[in-house]
């Protein structure tokens, strides 16, 4: 098993990776710069060593040893921090309900043509600038559950593997096929000569209604969701084959970006998957 290294202070370096993990701007700036991220709680730590992921270390409380005790024996000359959870708190600066975290090293960008060589239901979805890292997380645990093939984001989204995406995704972030987009929203056409129809969810004038575009049967389907506020841009609509609404009633006219984009992969699965 990975060598156990008791740990008694919040200060001590070899905690470096842990350190302020509700600051989103530095932990950004850390994790790109050293390539890494973080998992939280027992299922979404056991599903990234299950989606090939390398630890570089783990931080556990002394209750979770055995329950991970398969996990850590995979990758015995990394080391296991193991902490009070009252230290973790203090390293974090929040509370780690779970008692149990894992520094993860990232791997390479997707590939796009390779991703969408991988597509076997016919259907993507793209999150354009969301920027709320709950959302993403959300909308990758839909795009799981309801079968899609994978998930684009654009330049502007939120990081997937940001630790409350991750979390909230319940690690599905690391079983749904997804790479960042450079160029938008011109790679809609990289996506149209690969055959499919890019059908972007807004409410415009010449918008068809969700039920429309079911009927359509269309065989390849790229689902864009814009950012939580403001939508889809008027380039991004204007770049996209068609317009998508949701019906709704009780004077209700939108939904939040995460059930927007289940309700849509569930209308649109493949009949096979019925």
């Amino acid at each position: 098993m990975s060598p156990l290294v008791p740990v008694e202070q919040a200060d001590d370096g070899r905690l470096a990776d842990y350190v302020h993990l509700r600051e989103v701007s530095l932990r950004r700036l850390l994790e790109e710069e050293h390539g890494l991220f973080i998992a939280e709680g027992d299922k979404v730590i056991r599903r990234a060593a299950d989606a090939g992921y390398e630890p570089r270390s783990f931080l556990l409380a002394e209750r979770w040893l055995d329950s991970l005790e398969d996990v850590l024996a995979k990758w015995p000359d990394v080391p296991v921090y193991v902490v009070t959870p009252e230290l973790a708190e203090q390293v974090t600066g929040f509370h780690v309900h779970r008692g149990a975290l894992a520094s993860y090293r990232r791997k390479p960008p997707a590939d796009l043509d390779a991703l969408l060589d991988g597509v076997r239901h016919g259907r993507i979805a793209i999150l354009d600038d969301i920027v709320d890292h709950t959302n993403v997380g959300a909308g990758f645990r839909a795009a799981a559950a309801m079968g899609v093939d994978a998930v684009l984001i654009t330049p502007g989204c939120a990081d997937p593997l940001y630790r409350r995406s991750v979390k909230v995704s319940m690690g599905t972030v690391f079983q749904v096929p997804w790479t960042r987009l450079e160029s938008w929203p011109g790679d809609l056409q990289r996506l149209r000569d690969r055959g499919f129809v890019t059908a972007a969810f807004a409410l415009t004038d010449d918008s068809i209604s969700l039920d429309d575009l079911v009927s359509r049967r269309v065989e390849n389907l790229a689902l864009i969701f814009g950012t939580e506020g403001h939508g889809l841009k008027p380039s991004v609509l204007a770049a996209a084959d068609l317009t998508v609404r949701i019906p709704m009633a009780g004077g209700v006219d939108s939904l939040n970006v995460a059930a927007s984009a289940a309700v849509a992969f569930y209308a649109t699965r493949p009949a096979d998957t019925r």
